[in-house]
């Protein structure tokens, strides 16, 4: 039985209290496979990017200090003496009063310390003329322009994605060293509960909370570990929760029978939490073997996920390292009252669509079924506990589950 409930903050706090992550520990990986992984080290550039300097337009490279009279009644003339291409080292260089002609992204021969581009000049045959002063440094990207050597590009705990590994390409590597992934192990609790892949006797209903949490847990970076279903035996639990504690990071119950209590023999200081003031979830309970949370979420799949949300997923991120992100958050206009929980902190699923005055509307979707309440519930509003009920369109935020096409 759930014995005094505590408050949201109170929950928080507990669980708060209790978790100290360790470092992840580090390891390597192919760059190809780093994609949302989290960087393990300090990257320090070992080259400068470019490696030269080189042309920033299509034209002609030549000495700055021969234009210094140049003016467009008393143009320049130069031999074009050599092309540069783009990924060419170019083996001459440049005595005064010669050019050459370069491509975008070409290295400037030596001799050269400006480019003037092929609009702003005239050339025949192998003579160019030029019309006007040309600066040093003009239309040329200097070495280590972008990135110089030495200088540290990226910062260990970042995440990294498409831009990032086109650094980290760009400087050469083709391995790097990342945080390792945390496990989350998860499973389910009852009788009722059928296993995917199994037939489905009637009276049963496959185990829908699992899996989406599953998916929850690698949106959040870690790597879920499905434990399947265990029937509503003190024995089995038991044994999963062994195994799940061992084997895992962190451990997500899903399950409509209290076994909290189990969790205190598996290791202090076991339960903090046992019952929340919050609908839905107030069965929610939370224990710690050692350092290693354990959420024993409702076997709903829309309560469960919420629960996950507001008090597992910061924690996911922290284990792997991971900057803490938020939800993302809309506001909109309650499409209808919204009332709290008796005393208790309501969090209720809405889904988002635009009226007549083209303004976002969260219309409640408390009378849906638990199955399609995940599909249809965009996020939730939280009415807090000393309000009696949130008005028609009184301006609300809305906790983003996803995104507001419903697809991500």
């Amino acid at each position: 039985m759930i014995g005094k409930l505590v408050t949201f903050d109170e929950a928080k706090r507990a669980v708060e209290s209790n978790f100290k992550p360790q470092p992840p520990d580090v390891e390597e990986t192919v760059l190809l496979e780093a994609c949302n992984r989290v960087l393990g080290i300090d990257v320090v550039a070992s080259v400068d990017i470019p490696g030269f300097n080189i042309s920033a337009v299509k034209g002609y490279a030549l000495s700055s200090q021969d234009t210094v009279a140049t003016t467009e009644d008393s143009p320049t003339a130069f031999k074009v003496e050599q092309t540069v291409v783009a990924g060419e080292q170019p083996r001459f260089r440049l005595s005064r009063g010669e050019a050459a002609e370069v491509l975008m992204g070409a290295i400037l021969p030596q001799g050269a310390d400006a480019v003037i581009a092929t609009q702003d000049s005239q050339r025949t045959d192998d003579t160019l003329q030029v019309f006007g002063k040309v600066f040093q440094g003009e239309n040329v990207h200097q070495a280590g322009a972008d990135i110089q050597k030495g200088t540290v590009v990226l910062r260990r705990g970042q995440v990294l994605g498409s831009a990032e590994i086109g650094v980290l390409a760009a400087l050469g590597f083709t391995q790097v060293m990342v945080l390792r992934i945390p496990m989350v192990a998860v499973f389910s609790v009852g009788t009722e509960i059928g296993e995917l892949g199994k037939p489905l006797p009637p009276g049963k209903t496959f185990d829908v909370a699992a899996y989406s949490l599953c998916t929850t847990v690698m949106e959040c970076g870690a790597k879920p570990v499905c434990l399947g279903v265990v029937p509503d035996d003190k024995e089995a639990i038991m044994r999963m929760l062994r195994t799940a504690t061992t084997s895992a990071d962190m451990v997500v119950v899903c399950s409509n029978t209290d076994i909290a209590e189990m969790t205190d023999s598996l290791g202090k200081p076991g339960v903090v939490v046992r019952g929340i003031a919050v609908k839905p979830g107030r069965q929610t309970a939370i224990s710690f073997v050692g350092e290693k949370p354990v959420f024993i979420l409702p076997g709903n799949p829309s309560a469960a996920l919420l629960m996950f949300q507001l008090f597992a997923r910061s924690l996911v991120q922290r284990l792997g390292g991971r900057p803490v992100l938020g939800l993302k958050t809309v506001v909109a206009y309650a499409g209808s009252r919204m009332f709290s929980a008796k005393g208790n902190r309501a969090y209720v699923l809405v889904q988002l669509n635009f009226d007549e005055k083209c303004r976002l509307i969260a219309e409640p979707l408390e009378a849906m079924g638990a199955v399609s309440a995940l599909l249809s519930a965009v996020g939730f509003v939280e009415v807090p506990e000393n309000t009696q009920y949130v008005d028609v369109d009184q301006e609300v935020t809305v906790i983003l589950f996803r995104g507001l096409t419903n697809k991500g």
